[in-house]
């Protein structure tokens, strides 16, 4: 077994929007002294931020750089770039610029390699400005653009069930033209590798959803289904890997014909996420797929209107962070078990080299 999937990992934890539910939960989820044993966890976040959540039993220690954390405590490299004020529970230009700032730290130190992993606590996308002032999409698409040539994918994970998404943050008249054959090949692909890789799935089963209501009723209501998904479906298949579909979304989650995949390919945004939602959403975790780097979420958004009141669930931020570590591990042991195969020799008969 590698060294690596024995040794513990150095996880990041952003903040997020620190006037959001993310300080509440992640500390909440932290201030667990056996979950502190499993890792060295790295907070970046003001420190006042945090402070309204901590426990005896986890202090906050302060550092300046990675290499002074250490396993056991709640280390929090903390915001000094601007005096932050709370406005807990809306979001304010301010709490925007902290939220980037998190998540421009984690990109810098996974780059250099001195952490193994990120979780990210919610951001509200409407107050973060980049500083070329492109508009910010999403945490998807933020690592995605460094650590991967394709872009990440987004998957939702439950306990029972995963949803990819083949497109995730795009208005829904630029859907169709955004799906191709090689597109959902591709996102098949990486879903299969990460399936194998990350979460230690031998021969993971996919099912392809629809685009259109029926998945097109037999190019009655729309032609996508025949153009485009079902032959990248095909190709996926011609290269061994099980992919089923398309299934028309309505029926393949009403039936819960969904359990019965080890992942499910949805084609927008809300046909996957809402049916997950409305089965998983305590206990969702959004991973992010073909990345080089490790990075998960959790399922949830920002969650303002509870911000401060103490009633925040962290179950979901707990899973994040246990599945971070999770594929870590499973990633060190993929990696071990698939290098340096045994090369095949011919074998010498019993004469060989006989006079």
């Amino acid at each position: 077994m590698d060294r690596d999937s024995k040794r513990k990992p150095k996880i990041a934890i952003t903040c997020g929007d620190p006037n959001g539910g993310g300080p509440e939960v992640l500390m909440k989820a932290l201030c667990d002294p056996r979950l502190l044993q499993e890792a060295t966890f790295i907070v970046f976040s003001p420190v006042s931020a945090l402070t309204k959540w901590k426990k005896e039993e986890a202090p906050i220690v302060q550092i300046k750089s990675i290499n002074e954390a250490s396993v056991g405590k709640l280390n929090v490299l903390p915001y000094a770039e601007k005096p932050f004020e709370a406005t807990t529970g809306a979001p304010t230009p301010s709490g925007g610029r902290v939220a980037l700032w998190a998540l421009e730290k984690a990109k810098e130190e996974l780059k250099s390699g001195s952490i193994d992993a990120v979780v990210t606590a919610p951001v509200s996308k409407q107050h973060i400005v980049q500083a070329d002032g492109v508009s910010f999409v999403g945490q998807t698409e933020f690592f995605g653009q460094t650590f991967s040539k394709d872009g990440g994918l987004m998957i939702l994970c439950g306990s029972r069930l995963k949803v990819a998404l083949a497109s995730t943050h795009l208005a829904l008249k630029d859907v169709p033209s955004a799906l191709t054959k090689e597109g959902i090949l591709g996102v098949l692909k990486t879903l299969d590798n990460t399936l194998r890789r990350d979460f230690n799935i031998n021969r993971p089963k996919i099912a392809v959803l629809g685009l259109n209501p029926h998945a097109g009723e037999a190019g009655n209501i729309g032609m996508e289904e025949i153009e485009v998904i079902s032959p990248a479906i095909s190709a996926a298949k011609s290269q061994n890997l099980l992919v089923f579909g398309p299934y028309s979304a309505d029926g393949f989650f009403g039936a819960q014909t969904c359990f019965e995949f080890d992942a499910t390919l949805a084609m927008y945004h809300d046909q996957g996420l809402t049916a997950f939602k409305a089965l998983c959403f305590e206990e969702s975790v959004n991973f992010t797929a073909g990345l080089s780097i490790i990075r998960t979420s959790p399922g949830h958004g920002t969650a303002f209107d509870l911000a401060g009141k103490n009633t925040a669930n962290p179950e979901s931020m707990r899973n994040a962070i246990y599945m971070a570590l999770d594929v870590f591990r499973n990633r060190a042991q993929f990696d071990e078990v698939s290098k340096n195969p045994l090369k095949i020799t011919k074998d010498k008969s019993p004469t060989d080299g006989a006079e």
